[in-house]
């Protein structure tokens, strides 16, 4: 398996991980990777709806290969012409919005072990680059075991004490699963604060590299999870820090 496995976690919901993850898979597909982002939030799933996908009904998604209806490839939605890429590939693996679903899995639940072949199978399966995975946020079953898969994993805190505590938790259980790199994410950063002073602390406190500080940006608020923000302006700031995620994945 040749493939590159990205975590994108936060200890608590709002941080804007969801749109990191988006994002980010989009720039590396530009560049002429083959990339899948693929929702491992089944509890509260949703990024398909920055795709442009919210209302639209999906035909197969990972919770349907975790019951065994499906393989992991038939999952796949290949965004590329959608999203106007010219080059590379982009691929989306969602997880259910219906209530139905998301009770059923919460309910039931699933082989873990099903989740780790997944991975490797769409890897394979798509010739993937990158197979970026958005987690639930906390510490359950699917974050640990996308931890435990990753190449890299990137957990993204607020200037917030109880997102910085949980991410204290995040990287002790990230470091016991040996994660090779991990990367702190500021995100949403207030213009009070000095990306020096923010770098200074962070890493000293927990002995992580900060990958990137992306401010409160009006234009994210604006937009609203609505389409891919880097795609659409991809002179933006909001894209410059995407492509500081992107240097460090290559």
């Amino acid at each position: 398996m040749s493939g590159k496995i990205i975590s994108i976690h936060s200890f608590r919901g709002g941080t804007g991980k969801s749109n990191i993850a988006a994002n980010l898979a989009a720039m590396a597909a530009l560049e002429g990777k083959r990339v899948a982002v693929m929702d491992t939030d089944m509890a509260s799933p949703g990024i398909h709806v920055i795709f442009g996908l919210g209302r639209e009904k999906l035909k197969y998604t990972l919770n349907d290969y975790l019951r065994g209806t499906c393989d992991i490839t038939d999952t796949c939605i290949d965004l590329t012409e959608r999203l106007k890429i010219k080059k590379g590939k982009l691929f989306l693996i969602p997880s259910s919005m219906t209530a139905t679903d998301i009770t059923r899995i919460l309910r039931e639940g699933y082989e873990v072990g099903d989740l780790k072949k997944g991975f490797t199978d769409v890897i394979k399966g798509k010739d993937l680059d990158y197979l970026i995975i958005d987690t639930h946020p906390g510490l359950d079953r699917e974050t640990l075991l996308s931890m435990a898969t990753a190449d890299y994993l990137f957990v993204v805190a607020r200037i917030d004490e109880q997102d910085l505590l949980g991410t204290a938790a995040t990287l002790s259980v990230a470091r016991k699963l040996q994660v090779p790199e991990i990367r702190i994410v500021i995100n949403k950063k207030p213009s009070i604060y000095e990306d020096k002073a923010i770098i200074k602390e962070v890493e000293s406190k927990f002995k992580a590299r900060v990958a990137t500080i992306i401010p409160l940006l009006p234009m994210l608020i604006e937009v609203g999870s609505r389409f891919v923000v880097s795609l659409r302006y991809p002179e933006c700031e909001f894209a410059t820090h995407m492509q500081d995620l992107l240097n460090i994945i290559r």
